[in-house]
């Protein structure tokens, strides 16, 4: 009795032993992964401060209040260069302005970097970037989603790159003059249009990064087919999670993708990341539009983001998880290698979607321990931070060079 007791007590004392073992083993991976947050550059291709800040002023020097994205919070998280989406709403295709909203959104970006010039700098090619890093400053670049912004006049592209846009998403939610939009219920020129064709073509020219989000199938392929640079996804997930939905890249799109040497930003919202998640989410947008029509509301007024806000409160089917973002990762690696994927996480654009551990700017240490769990080597991770997107943008820019001196 008393060998069984020893035994037995032997057992017990192993299993401690190697329980604190693996404890020791995780918490080293994750002050590994927060090492390399701060060791490696984190590119971010998608962050909708701007519009953000457009509807409602906050000093992102400072912890604030609200949204994703703040100083503090991107130091703890170790972004380096952030692309603040200069977002183009389609209502203005009809309206007008759209290329003033703009401006008006290129000015704050400014703005940050005159008023907070110790914190942000602006970043208008990637060895601004690596520059910067080392200045211990976050890097603000731009990205104009939506190419209603251009007004349909090619020399407007020109006007935009000397403001600092660095790519340009060539829709949103509505068809528009330069293509088709995987939002839209039909199709208007089955790909790009004859405007769309030599937008592609100028942005060749002129050095700025094509973003194929939000394009249809055929557009994207209409795109793969003209443009002479590689192109980008800036904040796209992978369909094959998601079947049926257009919005993102099927393993053929994101194979073509690859082999023409671009990458795919993967997107942190929720609906992105799971398919069940989208379609229970969609489910509780049909049932808002459907209330804000009787009730007589408006999504963009106070009382109507304020309806909208309790109702997802009170709705909300859960979220995505860190490890769903790590499982598109693994898909894009597994389809096409380790240099073709990045980091474009739709922050303060995809509302209260975000997943568990990737709430905001702070979280990026979290997807690397992840990562590292997975068996990513730190070179590995390295061009998922942001070394992919700065090759990509590289090559526009040497593409660009050449089409200038012919």
């Amino acid at each position: 009795m008393k060998k069984f007791f020893l035994l037995f007590l032997s057992v017990i004392l192993l299993l401690m032993l190697q329980g604190s073992k693996f404890k020791g083993n995780d918490d080293g991976l994750k002050q590994k992964a927060t090492e390399l947050a701060h060791k490696f550059i984190i590119v971010d291709t998608h962050i909708d401060v701007p519009e953000r800040l457009h509807e409602e002023w906050e000093d992102i020097s400072q912890r604030t209040e609200k949204g994703n994205f703040d100083y503090p919070r991107a130091i703890k998280g170790g972004l380096n260069a952030a692309f603040m989406s200069i977002y183009i709403p389609a209502k203005y295709q009809e309206t007008g302005g759209a290329k003033a909203l703009a401006d008006t959104l290129i000015d704050m970006v400014y703005k940050f970097t005159t008023e907070w010039s110790d914190k942000f700098s602006l970043a208008f090619s990637p060895a601004d970037v690596v520059k910067q890093f080392s200045q211990n400053k976050i890097s603000l670049c731009m990205g104009m989603e939506n190419g209603a912004g251009i007004e349909g006049n090619l020399s407007n592209l020109k006007y935009f790159y000397d403001r600092g846009i660095r790519y340009i998403t060539l829709t949103h939610s509505k068809n528009n003059k330069i293509g088709d939009s995987s939002y839209d219920e039909e199709p208007k020129w089955n790909g790009l249009s004859p405007f769309g064709k030599e937008v592609v073509k100028e942005m060749n020219r002129l050095g700025i990064m094509i973003d194929v989000s939000h394009i249809t199938d055929s557009t994207f392929y209409d795109v793969m087919e003209i443009s002479k640079a590689p192109v980008i996804a800036s904040h796209s997930s992978c369909r094959y999670f998601t079947p049926d939905w257009e919005r993102n890249m099927s393993d053929d799109q994101i194979k073509l993708l690859a082999f023409h040497g671009g990458v795919i930003q993967i997107n942190f919202g929720s609906s992105f990341l799971r398919g069940d998640l989208r379609e229970k989410r969609s489910e509780i947008w049909n049932e808002i539009d459907s209330l804000i029509t009787e009730k007589g509301l408006d999504r963009r007024t106070p009382e109507g983001r304020k309806f909208v806000e309790e109702y997802w409160k009170e709705h909300n089917p859960g979220f995505a998880d860190v490890k769903d973002v790590a499982d598109h990762i693994d898909h894009v690696v597994s389809l096409v290698g380790i240099d073709y994927v990045g980091i474009g996480s739709d922050f303060d654009g995809v509302g209260d979607s975000l997943p568990t551990g990737l709430k905001d700017v702070s979280g990026y240490p979290n997807l690397i321990y992840e990562l590292l769990k997975r068996g990513y080597s730190e070179d590995d991770i390295e061009k998922i931070c942001g070394k992919n997107l700065l090759r990509v943008w590289k090559q526009v820019e040497e593409t660009a060079k050449q089409l200038q001196s012919e």
